[in-house]
């Protein structure tokens, strides 16, 4: 398995990093370490899961293969949203979704476009996909905005009936997500199934398993990546005590970038191979995917917990989505870039995780 450059193998996640955490765990050992370890592992597993994903896809059709993606393709932030929500730590959950969305959108868009602008002058992509993703990002935007602004306006006596609207607003952002599948894989697959998504899939090798075999990575890496989640979860607030750092701060870059990992790295070398249409799929595709399938089943999921989820984020993670929502659509909306646009994108992103890191 690739990522980055690095070529690792599965064997080696198995007989180094879940060992050492679960041994750190069984020892009760420091609680950081446990934090390092479990999100070393995470990493590479969560490539694993998408290599099987990718390959489950291609053997089964665009169909099912369009709605397994959607189930597992960001599975290790959906584990890790749920751990976190059976511990309670409602902050850290909404906080990576929010670190999802702009660390998808600015960093690893930023990244890719930077890198790709670096080899090619002049960077191209399909514009009406592209602005099909960004709008997307902007109906995710409102579903984070609508809450915030009802809150503001009835104040906070009123938590029965924000909670009934963040359940209706997650249904409808569940609903359109499954719509603009049909969107992508049927009515105008055509513009997400140009020559450099082929390219791409050949150069990402996924060619050559079987199903049995992806079946079986599949649900090896998820069970791994759920038992290292855990792990990485109950050691959140000590490792944000140690640090000086907020959980805000833990779950809006450090989580989102652990869940992210193998995807961002895939889309940087995409980037660098001049597959921009398939860099742009990857990231404004995994922030629509973040937004409008695994905020909402999150949501769906905490019903089956002691206390139900909102959609009420902060005032700055609001500003902090819709700022990035915002930039990438005028990336997206001319259908070329360069590497200057690369290093705004980069900026804005660092100018947010300087402000999240010390929010008090």
């Amino acid at each position: 398995m690739k990522i980055g450059r690095f070529e690792i193998d599965p064997l080696t996640i198995l007989l180094v990093f879940v060992p050492v955490s679960i041994g750190l765990e069984v020892l009760h050992a420091d609680p950081v370490w446990i934090f390092i370890t479990s999100a070393a592992a995470i990493v590479p597993l969560a490539g694993l899961m998408g290599k099987a994903t990718e390959h489950l896809a291609k053997r089964l059709g665009a169909g099912l293969g369009g709605l397994l993606n959607a189930s597992f393709g960001n599975a290790a932030e959906l584990i890790i949203g749920l751990m976190a929500l059976r511990a309670g730590l409602y902050d850290v959950v909404k906080a990576s979704i929010t670190g999802s969305i702009i660390g998808n959108v600015l960093l690893v868009l930023g990244l890719s476009v930077l890198v790709g602008g670096l080899k090619v002058e002049r960077l191209t992509f399909n514009r009406t996909a592209a602005g099909m993703g960004a709008t997307l990002l902007v109906l995710s935007a409102i579903g984070l905005v609508v809450p915030a602004i009802f809150h503001l306006i009835v104040g906070s006596n009123q938590a029965a009936r924000e909670q009934e609207l963040s359940l209706e607003i997650a249904i409808v952002l569940f609903i359109t997500y499954f719509l603009s599948l049909v969107f992508a894989l049927r009515t105008h697959k055509h513009l997400y199934a140009g020559e450099s998504v082929h390219a791409g899939d050949e150069a990402l090798g996924v060619v050559g398993w079987g199903k049995t075999k992806s079946m079986l990575v599949l649900l090896g890496a998820t069970a791994m990546v759920a038992l290292m989640s855990e792990f990485l979860v109950g050691a959140v607030e000590h490792t944000a005590e140690a640090f000086g750092m907020t959980e805000v701060f833990v779950g809006v870059i450090l989580v989102a970038i652990i869940g992210n990992a193998a995807e961002h790295s895939t889309a940087v070398l995409m980037a660098a191979k001049n597959q921009m249409d398939l860099a742009m799929n990857i990231a404004i595709g995994s922030s629509t995917q973040i937004a409008l399938f695994v905020a909402p089943v999150l949501v769906f999921l905490s019903y089956l917990l002691s206390q139900p989820m909102d959609l009420l984020f902060t005032t700055f993670e609001v500003v902090s989505v819709a700022l990035a929502v915002g930039i990438v659509s005028l990336i997206a909306m001319d259908g070329e870039s360069n590497w200057m646009e690369g290093v705004q994108l980069l900026a804005v992103y660092v100018i947010l995780a300087m402000a999240f890191y010390f929010l008090p």
